[in-house]
């Protein structure tokens, strides 16, 4: 409380007006989708969910109890974006910083991402927060070892692992950087009290067959490597993060000493993010996002340089108006899509399109195939309609997958909205050129979490033996065979799908008709022939009453 008392008024000044602009901002930008799912996941909270932990639902959970709307979901993020910006300037020791409060809070202003993560309400958000709190708190740490700065380190290393699973390496850098922690009883203590916050996510993990994990570091689609969209990618992301200001933010960073701990904490933890991602850089392609970490780190070094650096703090500074100037020009446009030159973002027409659908719809649930975006964008602003993201072979698992949104459709007359129709009852077409087409099915049913297993892994096209397969029905009801329709769907060495065939399997026990609810029905089957080449994998599919094969097996390598 006495380091926020010392804060000058003017720095409060600009911090209030920030604050009233990102809260100007939530309110009259329409969500853009990633916000959309996120806020189904607050709808059923839990300790996790498919693709992150569950920081970002509590965000928008919270948000939701003062507000409704846009700003339901944003509240939040604008607080913590504020708050964020307190403790950057805290981590800063130079006596000098009173006097360049406006250049602070332009070489904040002028990151984009840091910017955007001022309203928009996405796991990064809570990411960068946390980061804020748990380097600050080690700042104190490496001065004074104690238990109660032992207790918040625990606190905030289990916080940021809450907000995204690439959190572990801010931890990883900053340990690294001080590898004396480990002889370190307090250092044991809060990771100790760490592990044992993160606990109840742990074991949802376990509850869900680490799902999650599964999913990022194995199921996650990826393409053939280009130097192009990677790790040339990479380098443009590293570029984007800081604007027309890079050149000298970069030189900050290679300037910036050793000269005691936390110097170089924020080094490492800097070079250790660019470092590991450029080295994945040559295996995937790096989301600009992924790498907003340094961000934090990156403000303290260019800011401390600059108060040194007479030629830094001119540059930047003027650099960065100019950086502040477009990201506001851009942030208009995020509300008024001709702003943008007739550039069409995800923040424009969704009221439009949600309300088009539900006229043709009415009542009915609404059932996206292939589309967990468009699926919670529409609940969302027609006021919690019942919506299913239906899943196929060309896509991939999501929350969806594994909550109870497909039980809710079942048995029920819905509006089905898939670009797979040829013929369809109603259309309506989106200012990007997006087109919603969509059908009425009676009584739909779905089947989506029938689990096709196979054991066997060391398989080949050539394979003449019969492969043993097992389908685990984890419904409470039966499900007819004669409704089911079996498939393999092979793909590439990088899990694009190729080509799906049907197949005919054996069941094990002579006329078999049914798959008994919550019980494992044992076949056999043939990998049917393809003229395909360069198949690296396969997949058992189900079709059932005559949709689309769904995702019901693993991906299963082929030698």
């Amino acid at each position: 409380m006495r380091m926020l008392t010392k804060i000058p008024k003017q720095f409060y000044f600009f911090l209030a007006v920030l604050f009233v602009l990102n809260l100007i901002q939530s309110n009259f930008t329409q969500l853009i989708f990633d916000e959309a799912y996120y806020w189904y996941y607050s709808q059923n909270m839990a300790w996790g969910y498919f693709d992150h932990p569950p920081m970002v639902a509590l965000m928008i959970k919270i948000s939701s109890y003062f507000f409704d709307g846009e700003l339901g979901v944003r509240l939040v993020s604008c607080l913590l974006s504020a708050l964020n910006i307190v403790l950057l300037w805290l981590m800063i020791d130079n006596p000098k910083k009173n006097q360049y409060i406006v250049h602070f809070f332009v070489l904040v202003f002028s990151m984009t991402l840091l910017n955007a993560y001022g309203f928009f309400t996405l796991p990064d958000t809570p990411l960068l927060f946390f980061t804020s709190c748990f380097l600050l708190t080690y700042k104190h740490f490496i001065k004074n070892e104690s238990l109660p700065l032992a207790i918040l380190l625990g606190i905030f290393m289990a916080a940021l692992m809450y907000s995204k699973y690439h959190a572990v390496l801010v931890i990883f850098f900053v340990l690294l950087s001080n590898i004396k922690l480990i002889t370190k009883p307090y250092a044991w203590l809060a990771v100790l009290i760490a592990l044992c916050c993160y606990a109840p996510h742990f074991y949802w993990l376990y509850d869900n067959d680490f799902v999650s994990i599964k999913y990022h570091l194995y199921e996650r689609p990826n393409g053939a490597y280009s130097f192009e969209k990677y790790t040339l990618g990479f380098f443009v992301n590293l570029v984007a993060i800081f604007g027309l200001t890079f050149p000298f933010i970069y030189k900050a960073l290679l300037k910036t000493k050793n000269t005691n701990l936390f110097n170089k904490a924020l080094i490492y933890l800097t070079y250790g993010v660019i470092l590991f991602f450029f080295i994945s850089s040559f295996n995937r392609r790096i989301q600009t996002q992924w790498i907003i970490i340094i961000c934090i780190p990156m403000v303290v070094i260019a800011f401390n340089y600059m108060l040194n650096n007479k030629q830094a703090l001119t540059w930047i500074f003027r650099l960065g108006l100019i950086n502040v100037i477009l990201i506001a020009y851009l942030r208009i446009g995020l509300v008024h899509q001709p702003l943008l030159f007739n550039f069409y973002y995800e923040s424009h027409g969704n009221i439009e399109w949600a309300a088009a659908i539900k006229k043709e719809a009415g009542n009915r649930p609404v059932v996206f195939e292939n589309s967990y975006r468009n699926a919670p964008m529409y609940s969302f602003y027609t006021n919690g309609s019942p919506t299913f993201s239906l899943n196929n072979y060309m896509y991939r698992k999501n929350q969806y997958s594994i909550d109870n949104s497909e039980d809710n459709v079942r048995g029920k007359d819905v509006a089905y909205i898939s670009k797979y129709l040829n013929d369809f009852s109603f259309s309506y077409q989106r200012e990007d050129g997006g087109l919603y087409k969509g059908i009425f099915i009676p009584n739909f049913q779905s089947f989506r979490k029938v689990e096709c297993i196979v054991e066997e892994q060391e398989l080949t096209l050539t394979t003449e033996k019969s492969i043993e397969l097992s389908v685990y029905n984890p419904y409470e009801q039966n499900i007819s065979l004669q409704d089911l329709k079996f498939g393999i769907t092979y793909m590439d060495a990088y899990k694009t799908p190729i080509q799906t065939l049907g197949i005919t399997p054996t069941a094990n026990t002579p006329n078999t008709t049914q798959l008994q609810a919550k019980d494992t029905t044992k076949f056999k089957f043939s990998l049917p022939t393809t003229k395909n080449e360069n198949i690296g994998y396969f997949r058992v599919v189900i079709s059932e009453n005559n949709l689309l094969f769904g995702l019901n097996g693993k991906p299963i390598p082929i030698n």
